[in-house]
Protein backbone atom coordinates (compact mmCIF):
# COMPACT_ATOMS: atom_id res chain seq x y z
CA UNK A 1 0.00 0.00 0.00
CA UNK A 2 1.31 3.41 -0.94
CA UNK A 3 1.56 5.93 1.91
CA UNK A 4 1.40 9.68 1.45
CA UNK A 5 4.69 10.07 3.35
CA UNK A 6 6.48 8.25 0.53
CA UNK A 7 8.49 9.90 -2.22
CA UNK A 8 8.48 9.45 -5.98
CA UNK A 9 11.60 8.42 -7.87
CA UNK A 10 11.49 8.96 -11.62
CA UNK A 11 12.98 6.37 -13.94
CA UNK A 12 16.15 7.54 -15.69
CA UNK A 13 14.90 5.98 -18.92
CA UNK A 14 11.68 8.02 -19.09
CA UNK A 15 11.64 11.26 -21.04
CA UNK A 16 8.78 13.72 -20.60
CA UNK A 17 7.77 16.53 -22.94
CA UNK A 18 4.81 18.86 -22.66
CA UNK A 19 2.90 19.26 -25.92
CA UNK A 20 -0.11 21.58 -26.12
CA UNK A 21 -0.68 21.46 -22.35
CA UNK A 22 -0.43 17.68 -22.10
CA UNK A 23 2.53 15.54 -21.14
CA UNK A 24 3.92 12.86 -23.43
CA UNK A 25 6.16 10.26 -21.77
CA UNK A 26 8.57 7.95 -23.58
CA UNK A 27 9.99 4.94 -21.77
CA UNK A 28 13.25 4.17 -23.56
CA UNK A 29 13.43 0.66 -22.03
CA UNK A 30 10.09 -0.52 -23.39
CA UNK A 31 9.93 2.03 -26.23
CA UNK A 32 6.34 2.78 -25.17
CA UNK A 33 4.73 6.21 -25.31
CA UNK A 34 2.28 7.38 -22.67
CA UNK A 35 0.01 10.41 -22.95
CA UNK A 36 -1.25 12.30 -19.94
CA UNK A 37 -4.32 14.51 -20.06
CA UNK A 38 -4.41 17.94 -18.41
CA UNK A 39 -4.99 16.57 -14.91
CA UNK A 40 -2.37 13.83 -15.34
CA UNK A 41 0.06 16.50 -16.52
CA UNK A 42 -0.65 18.59 -13.42
CA UNK A 43 0.00 15.57 -11.20
CA UNK A 44 3.24 14.71 -13.06
CA UNK A 45 4.49 18.29 -12.72
CA UNK A 46 3.54 18.44 -9.03
CA UNK A 47 5.42 15.16 -8.43
CA UNK A 48 8.53 16.65 -10.03
CA UNK A 49 8.44 19.72 -7.80
CA UNK A 50 7.49 18.14 -4.46
CA UNK A 51 9.14 15.60 -2.19
CA UNK A 52 6.27 13.47 -0.89
CA UNK A 53 2.88 12.36 -2.13
CA UNK A 54 1.32 14.41 0.69
CA UNK A 55 2.96 17.55 -0.70
CA UNK A 56 1.69 16.63 -4.18
CA UNK A 57 -1.80 16.16 -2.73
CA UNK A 58 -1.65 19.57 -1.04
CA UNK A 59 -0.65 21.29 -4.29
CA UNK A 60 -3.45 19.57 -6.21
CA UNK A 61 -6.02 20.46 -3.55
CA UNK A 62 -5.12 24.12 -4.13
CA UNK A 63 -5.46 23.72 -7.92
CA UNK A 64 -8.70 21.75 -8.14
CA UNK A 65 -12.11 22.09 -6.52
CA UNK A 66 -12.47 18.50 -5.37
CA UNK A 67 -13.05 16.65 -2.12
CA UNK A 68 -9.81 15.55 -0.47
CA UNK A 69 -10.81 11.87 -0.25
CA UNK A 70 -11.72 11.75 -3.95
CA UNK A 71 -8.41 13.34 -4.89
CA UNK A 72 -6.48 10.99 -2.58
CA UNK A 73 -8.02 7.96 -4.27
CA UNK A 74 -7.46 9.35 -7.77
CA UNK A 75 -3.84 10.22 -6.95
CA UNK A 76 -3.16 6.73 -5.58
CA UNK A 77 -4.63 5.07 -8.69
CA UNK A 78 -2.57 7.35 -10.95
CA UNK A 79 0.66 6.69 -9.03
CA UNK A 80 0.02 2.93 -9.03
CA UNK A 81 -0.47 2.96 -12.82
CA UNK A 82 2.74 4.91 -13.34
CA UNK A 83 4.59 2.48 -11.11
CA UNK A 84 3.09 -0.58 -12.84
CA UNK A 85 4.37 0.78 -16.16
CA UNK A 86 7.87 1.34 -14.78
CA UNK A 87 7.73 5.12 -15.13
CA UNK A 88 8.25 5.83 -11.44
CA UNK A 89 9.13 4.07 -8.21
CA UNK A 90 7.52 4.87 -4.87
CA UNK A 91 10.18 4.86 -2.17
CA UNK A 92 10.06 5.12 1.60
CA UNK A 93 11.01 8.48 3.03
CA UNK A 94 14.56 8.52 4.37
CA UNK A 95 14.98 10.09 7.77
Amino acid sequence: MIAFSQKISFSDTVFAQEVDGEMVLLDMDSENYFGLDEVGTSIWQAMQKNETLQEVLNVLLEQYDVEEEVLKNDLLVFVQRLEENGLITVVNEKR
